[in-house]
């Protein structure tokens, strides 16, 4: 039998659009992610063959704009196919967006912000290197952005620099927690431009450059053998002196800066990950007691009281986190008002901390069964609880955004 999407689309009144590639996820993923995702975690092996799966059906060009080949999502649109897919398998969900980033953040964003003429030029220039990449030839893009320090959170400038020098730059510095290291065609690395060395690290002058995998200086370091989200193979990446070549810029100098100030709507792609595995602890709940989980004995165990309160609250809380996580990416939008950028931090809250609420209960009611690695949940569980620790906003972030949003107005301080 068919699962039900996460979002109907005459309840939720999606696009025509929307519904089709959030269709096109669901089906996929469940066929092909769902079967294959318990040997990734157990191996922490990267998906290799859901990558080939994802281009075969087109799904690595979902961002890439429709002038330019692919299938034009929005953001709205990408966020609810990608909840479809973390259903099924979290790991590939999550590096799905690292994936996806590299298109939707150069498309759809800046698409939406003013540009003048001759840097909207140079900019589709750029951009349609890498998506002619993506397309003709299933090519891989990462996102390597955490470097262990206040960078990833927005609070400084990115040690990783990038020293102008002829025909392009030399890049230099370290990505942890770096997903698809050593799978990944391209590293698209935020780095600190600088004109000369000595000169000042200034978050202003943070630029996007695709680093070629194979290039001199690239190496990966370090095991892989962490709790949740194995498969995302999130090992340190190294950039020593790396030569990388102007025409590799996927934006053109000093644009990412005011993407991500105008568009913080774009640091919420991490959650669809986690709305799906919300989803997917809920349906196997429901499923186990009804006596419906392939591979185990088809005894029910709806009939207890005990059992139907605690799907009533799983239920519960299932809808208002999709209900705050839906009328969040339906606002995203280039400079969002106050309250609409405290839903946002309020929504990311929500979504990953309750998804691992909700697979902790998940595994409370269903019972000691459901903990065996040969069933779902106790990974559900365990890639749950990663979620909230994911710069840029974490759930301790988000509710110290939240608080200070709520108790001061913009500029104001305690001295006033």
């Amino acid at each position: 039998m068919t699962d039900a999407p996460i979002f109907s689309p005459d309840s939720w009144q999606l696009t025509d659009g929307q519904a089709a590639l959030a269709e096109r996820a669901r089906t996929l993923a469940a066929k092909r992610f769902a079967p294959r995702a318990a040997e990734y975690d157990r191996e922490a092996e990267f998906p290799t063959e859901n990558y080939r799966d994802l281009a075969e059906a087109g799904l690595l060009g979902i961002c890439i704009p429709e002038s330019e080949g692919g299938l034009g999502a929005d953001l709205k649109t990408y966020m609810l196919a990608a909840a479809e897919i973390g259903r099924y398998c979290g790991a590939t969900a999550l590096t799905f967006n690292m994936h996806v980033s590299s298109c939707l953040w150069t498309g759809d964003l800046l698409d939406r912000l003013e540009m003048d003429p001759a840097t909207r030029a140079t900019h589709h220039e750029m951009r349609r290197v890498h998506y002619r990449r993506i397309l003709d030839h299933g090519t891989v893009y990462a996102q390597p952005f955490s470097e262990g320090g206040a960078s990833a959170a927005g609070f400084r400038a990115f040690g990783t620099t990038a020293l102008k020098v002829d025909g392009g730059w030399r890049i230099s510095g370290k990505k942890i927690f770096a997903s698809l290291a050593g799978y990944a065609d391209y590293y698209g690395a935020l780095c600190t431009a600088l004109q000369a060395p000595g000169d000042p690290h200034l978050r202003r002058n943070t630029m996007y450059l695709a680093v070629p995998a194979d290039a001199d200086g690239v190496r990966v370091e370090g095991p892989w053998d962490p709790l949740g989200m194995r498969g995302t193979v999130s090992r340190t990446l190294i950039f020593e002196d790396v030569f990388v070549p102007e025409a590799e810029q996927l934006m053109p100098q000093g644009v990412y800066a005011a993407a991500a100030s105008r568009w913080p709507h774009m640091f919420m792609t991490l959650t669809p990950t986690y709305m799906g595995i919300a989803q997917a602890c809920y349906d196997f709940t429901v499923a186990y007691l009804r006596g419906e989980v392939p591979g185990t004995p088809p005894v029910k165990r709806r009939m207890y009281p005990t059992k139907r309160i605690a799907v009533a609250n799983m239920r519960t809380m299932l809808e208002q986190t999709k209900a705050i996580w839906f009328q969040a990416i339906s606002e995203a939008r280039p400079d969002p008002d106050k309250d609409s950028l405290m839903r946002a931090w309020a929504a990311q809250y929500t979504v990953m901390e309750n998804a691992n609420e909700l697979a902790r209960l998940a595994i409370r009611t269903c019972g000691g069964q459901s903990m065996l690695r040969s069933l779902p949940l106790e990974r559900l569980y365990r890639d749950s609880r990663c979620g909230s620790l994911m710069l840029p906003w974490t759930a301790e972030l988000c509710l110290d955004k939240l608080g200070t949003g709520a108790l001061y107005e913009t500029g104001e301080t305690d001295d006033d």
